[in-house]
């Protein structure tokens, strides 16, 4: 969801910088986006803080941080150029569409209820439906069961690092899109757009228009 369906992480590492000064932690624009892009809360956390953390302290902090982004992002959220017409096409020529996300739910739900896009997924997956966060292929594969479908038959959009390599070691075909890293900065992948609108997206994946 994060850097596919919102190109949102200029947002999220603002919230995290916040969160950072409010609890004294040491934060670093840079590293962040090295290390943790990608990942889930707990992770995050327990790299920020050096630190094992209980479940009761990722949530607390972790809510934190999350009800600091929905408030910085709201006034500006908006789909990825072109998304919501591609998505459009991808339900007329029979795809199934899942969202695979390492957010919590109430900012899958914040982000397809802003967006008025929920009636186009027919599974969605947020990171408390997993026990391994990216790059684990378990969310991806967890949404391909769901879906019904092999895993080999399964197209991933990811902007991350982590996502990449977790779909690639999930077995399925990866679309890379360049909102939160340069295409340099990336694994190897199948196939990079800048955004939904991108010519040659359509014939890659043998779309009828």
């Amino acid at each position: 969801m994060d850097g596919v369906i919102v190109d949102n992480h200029i947002f999220h590492l603002k919230a995290w910088k916040k969160f950072c000064e409010v609890n004294n932690i040491k934060f670093s624009a840079q590293e962040f986006r090295e290390k943790f892009f990608g990942k889930n809360n707990h992770d995050i956390l327990k790299g920020l803080l050096n630190r094992n953390i209980s479940y009761q302290e990722v949530f607390k902090l972790g809510e934190a941080k999350e009800a600091i982004y929905r408030e910085i992002y709201q006034p500006f959220i908006k789909p990825v150029t072109g998304l919501v017409e591609f998505i459009k096409i991808l339900k007329i020529n029979g795809f199934r569409l899942a969202i695979a996300t390492s957010a919590h739910k109430p900012n899958l739900d914040f982000v397809l209820n802003m967006l008025r896009i929920s009636q186009y997924f027919d599974v969605l997956v947020d990171a408390s439906k997993v026990t391994h966060s990216k790059p684990s292929p378990e969310i991806f594969l967890k949404a391909a069961n769901l879906l019904g479908v092999e895993s080999a038959a399964c197209i991933v959009f990811e902007d991350s690092v982590s996502g990449i390599n977790a779909a690639k070691a999930a077995g399925m075909l990866v679309v890379a899109l360049l909102t939160t890293h340069k295409r340099e900065e990336l694994p190897n992948t199948d196939f990079f757009i800048s955004d939904f609108t991108d010519p040659l997206l359509k014939k890659f994946l043998r779309l009828n228009p």
